[in-house]
């Protein structure tokens, strides 16, 4: 079948959305769509090094939406995806807990080349969410491109400017063509790009706060990223607000996939630099023209507004599990090979705590993310637990982790676990919750 680009104009995108919302509601009943969003695999090129080619890539790309995609917590979304890739697909969301329908595994079957599927989903949680459907890279015949999306608050938060720095790793032959992860980089250079770009500008007046949302869109590097000359004032995990405390020395540490909100209160131009864990990387720069003027100066920011996750978690009759990452234990599977009358990695009712020990017997660090519900990074006696939540994790060799969750989502999710090696398979497994 011949793949054909599906570019409508942003007024079709939209009437159609709107033509199609009642018909997807079942029997005409329930909260009405208060948004919509129109999403499209495709292919596309990244922006090489000067005088190289364009590489070709593949993209989910926003065709509803000009710019970043901002939805608000509390929306009903109405998500039309289509697929103009050759191979089957669906979109992940990371971020957005306590939505079962969006499993592409569990609860969907992907979308087969040049097909299109509608979808509603609710938007219970703001935050800095992430749409993928690299989850499906075995069948990848080029590395892909994530679409980051903002749920916005309900209230306003007090800053000037809010902005998405989407941080991607590509591994690239001497030909020019891009090596997609899970197959062998022999011969590949890696370079990094934020935004699209392998140099980066952010242009700001001195005395404005920025909300900057860090994404690492690498697959498998664990990556620092570091703003020279500021303090940065994390506010935010994963897509959920923490207590905001200073990045030390004012570098964020994110895991493949992790997110990071934090406030900068601009002062003067400086880099960005990236550390990948073998050398640092200038990767764009702040630049710092005028200032703003004030009539009361800049207070210490106020957490955000919360999510209405637990404030407790009881972790005295919390159900307690050991699960080991990666393919020393034979449960974990490619998801191309993932049966849904595969067993589930632990079983919870709906309202208890579940506790996981997390083991990483392999020689490399390995990153695991949990779809469904945020964690907690547990205390090392297990007698408390980190002030802010998250979904991804990394885990260094021969460690254990614990994290803690409320299991207060019925559904079967899944359990993702990755090696920090580009040739590396990423594996999955599923829990239950009841």
């Amino acid at each position: 079948m011949t793949t054909r680009i599906f570019a409508p104009h942003r007024r079709e995108v939209l009437a159609g959305l709107g033509a199609s919302a009642a018909g997807l509601i079942a029997g005409g009943a329930g909260p009405s769509v208060t948004a919509q969003l129109a999403l499209q695999a495709r292919p596309a090129t990244l922006a090489s090094k000067a005088g190289q080619p364009a590489t070709a890539i593949w993209e989910l790309a926003a065709v509803s939406h000009l710019g970043t995609v901002r939805l608000k917590r509390g929306d009903r979304c109405e998500v039309v995806f289509r697929n103009d890739l050759p191979v089957p697909l669906a979109p992940v969301w990371y971020g957005l807990n306590g939505a079962t329908a969006t499993d592409p595994l569990r609860a969907r079957a992907p979308a087969a080349p040049d097909t299109a599927e509608t979808s509603i989903i609710s938007i219970s949680s703001a935050g800095t969410l992430l749409a993928d459907f690299r989850l499906f890279e075995a069948g990848l015949k080029q590395p892909a491109r994530p679409l980051p999306i903002i749920a916005a608050e309900t209230s306003l938060v007090a800053v000037d400017r809010d902005e998405v720095l989407l941080i991607e790793e590509w591994r690239l032959r001497p030909d020019g063509t891009a090596v997609p992860p899970g197959q062998d980089p022999k011969d590949a250079t890696r370079f990094y790009t934020v935004n699209g770009k392998t140099s980066f500008e952010l242009s700001a007046a001195a005395n404005e706060r920025l909300r900057l949302r860090f994404i690492n869109g690498s697959q498998r590097t664990v990556l620092a990223i570091k703003l020279g000359g500021h303090e940065v004032r994390v506010m935010a995990l994963d897509g959920q607000p923490a207590e905001p405390f200073p990045a030390r020395n004012g570098a964020l540490v994110l895991a493949p996939g992790g997110r990071a909100d934090v406030f900068v209160d601009t002062a003067t131009s400086a880099a960005f630099l990236l550390h990948d864990g073998k050398e640092t990387h200038p990767i764009g720069r702040l630049l710092i023209s005028g200032a703003r003027e004030r009539r009361v100066p800049l207070f210490e920011p106020r957490p955000l507004p919360s999510n209405d996750l637990p404030e407790k978690l009881d972790l005295r009759g919390a159900l307690r599990f050991d699960v080991a990452l990666g393919a020393a234990d034979a449960a974990w599977t490619g998801p191309a090979n993932f049966s849904t009358a595969s067993a589930p990695a632990f079983r919870a009712k709906a309202g208890r705590t579940v506790v996981l020990a997390l083991k990483n017997p392999a020689p490399i660090t390995t990153v695991f993310h949990l779809h469904g519900a945020p964690f907690r990074l547990l205390d090392t006696l297990d007698d408390g637990w980190k002030p802010y939540w998250l979904d991804t994790l990394a885990i260094e060799p021969g460690q254990t982790q614990r994290i803690a969750f409320a299991a207060i989502s019925p559904g079967r999710w899944l359990i993702e676990s990755v090696a920090t090696d580009w040739s590396a398979p990423r594996l999955v497994r599923w829990y239950a919750v009841d």
